[in-house]
């Protein structure tokens, strides 16, 4: 199948009649939803750019598989200047939506299992990277959406997964049969799950003996019998529901989540990755993890290129772009944006060959971008409301701007330099507000924090891959510890002097 266009996508999603539920009641036509919508033209996009000749450098891929053209999100890295594109290929897609374009969690799943199931086999004798294989062929092949979906709900976090009262909070093996097995449970946080074809699961922490039935990965279909979702709320959702864009600041695209419930699905064995090896969940956290941190360095910054430019305008539209504390901040917000890039690209340029074949990022630098990520769009943001002024959050609706007798009023008194129209600056005010603010804080400001893991998460993997021991050594070479102290080779500064 040749690679799909953006309309063929979304058709495509149509015809999967999902199980989406939102404010209690069963969204149909789900594609058409104006809370819906934004978000699947987010993933729009990375099918609407991998159809354009000035992209396809970093929108495409060759796979190892079939030798044929195939969009990146389905690549399995084959070399670091990969893992460099796929940072470069997500930091344009932020620029193109200002928001999150939610594909990137599905990739990094493929290739964290890629290197997983190759392992698993060599050491227990499975045959679960033959199954996955194919799998990514089928991905590959039929130019598809995969939803990676690693976060339980967890219950008691301070309780093993098969000790919960409940064992649900984990999603686990409930029945095994001869043609597959059957689970329940739920993912929490699925980022574009709505929007995707097929789902990736995987195990959300190291498991231990007990955990078996918790221990498991595998893919479905995304409308599989007893899958359903229960869309998340953002910040100021509900003004997609009011008929206007102005008042949304980016009307066209916006991120998803999601709750993944999974009622007694049946999963075929071909499409079983993991099941019980417990061992084995632990390095496919690590790895994933990994991939995801890294991908960070690209998304996050590609939207803060926009929220930089929005800052700017603001500053020209407010008159005060001159001021040497605007150009100052400019210039801050810049630093720490590009400080992310070049740590989504330093980790990509480390990166190593696995036994599988595949490249995996640097895992300590991976997870120095994202320590980075839940610090730096923060002060980019404190920065770009502070140069936005007040007005971003005390502004009058678009219904006040088009009032017969309110709308000449908001005109007069919003208005900003003098060849500025009013209505250009409270888009643009819109436009910050929705960036640090609105529904976009979800794949910008509040993502930063917790996506790919909270910033705790970070500090555990930069303590694992440290190295500490060899930094150690290194400062006792230096200084001589351990080496005999020769006392009678001393002189004392007077003898030297007369020396």
């Amino acid at each position: 199948m040749p690679l799909r266009t953006r309309e063929e996508f979304i058709q495509s999603i149509a015809d999967l009649d999902l199980q989406i539920y939102m404010f209690g009641e069963k969204i149909d036509d789900y594609v058409d939803h104006p809370v819906i919508r934004p978000s699947l033209n987010c993933i729009a996009m990375t099918y609407e750019l991998a159809q354009q000749p000035e992209y396809q450098d970093i929108m495409l891929a060759t796979s190892h598989l079939t030798g044929n053209k195939i969009n990146r999100f389905t690549h399995i890295h084959q070399s670091t200047e990969d893992l460099i594109k796929k940072v470069k290929m997500l930091r344009l897609l932020g620029q193109k939506t200002g928001s999150c374009f939610q594909r990137c969690v599905g990739m990094d799943a493929l290739n964290a299992l890629w290197s997983v199931t190759y392992e698993c086999d060599e050491a227990k004798g499975t045959d679960y990277h033959e199954r996955f294989t194919r799998y990514v062929q089928y991905l590959q092949e039929n130019d598809l959406v995969a939803d990676g979906a690693m976060t339980d709900p967890k219950g008691d976090r301070s309780l093993p997964p098969h000790q919960q009262p409940d064992p649900d909070v984990y999603v686990h093996v409930v029945e095994r049969r001869d043609d597959g097995i059957v689970v329940r449970g739920a993912k929490a946080h699925q980022t574009g799950a709505c929007n995707s074809h097929e789902v990736v699961v995987m195990p959300t922490i190291a498991m231990r003996e007990g955990d078996e039935d918790f221990a498991v990965s595998f893919a479905c279909p995304a409308n599989a019998d007893g899958i359903y979702y229960i869309y998340g709320r953002q910040s100021c959702d509900t003004r997609k529901l009011e008929g206007n864009d102005l008042d949304i600041g980016n009307a066209n695209y916006g991120g998803q989540e999601a709750l993944m419930v999974f009622d007694d699905v049946f999963i075929p064995w071909e499409h079983v990755f993991l099941c019980g090896e417990v061992e084995f969940a632990s390095p496919l956290v690590e790895r994933f993890a990994g991939y995801h941190r890294s991908s960070y360095g690209g998304c996050k910054v590609g939207v803060g290129d926009v929220l930089i430019g929005a800052a700017s305008v603001a500053a020209e539209m407010n008159g005060v772009a001159k001021a040497s504390h605007i150009k100052d901040k400019v210039v801050e917000m810049t630093h720490l944006n590009e400080t992310m890039f070049a740590c989504g690209i330093a980790c990509s340029a480390e990166g190593v060959r696995m036994p599988a074949g595949n490249y995996q990022i640097d895992l300590l630098l991976a997870n120095i971008t994202k320590q980075n990520v839940t610090r730096f769009p923060y002060e980019i943001a404190r920065l770009a409301e502070d140069i936005a002024g007040g007005l971003m959050v005390t502004m009058p609706s678009a219904q006040d701007l088009a009032d017969e007798k309110i709308g000449p009023i908001v005109e007069k008194y919003l208005t900003g330099q003098c060849d500025t129209p009013t209505i250009d600056r409270m888009r643009i005010l819109r436009l910050v507000e929705n960036l640090t603010l609105g529904t976009a804080a979800v794949g910008y400001r509040t993502e930063s924090m917790h996506g790919a893991g909270s910033p705790q998460a970070q500090r555990i993997m930069i303590a694992r891959q440290s190295n500490l021991d060899h930094k150690k050594e290194l400062a006792k070479a230096l200084a001589g510890v351990g080496t005999p102290w020769q006392k009678e080779k001393l002189k004392t500064p007077a003898a030297s002097a007369d020396a």
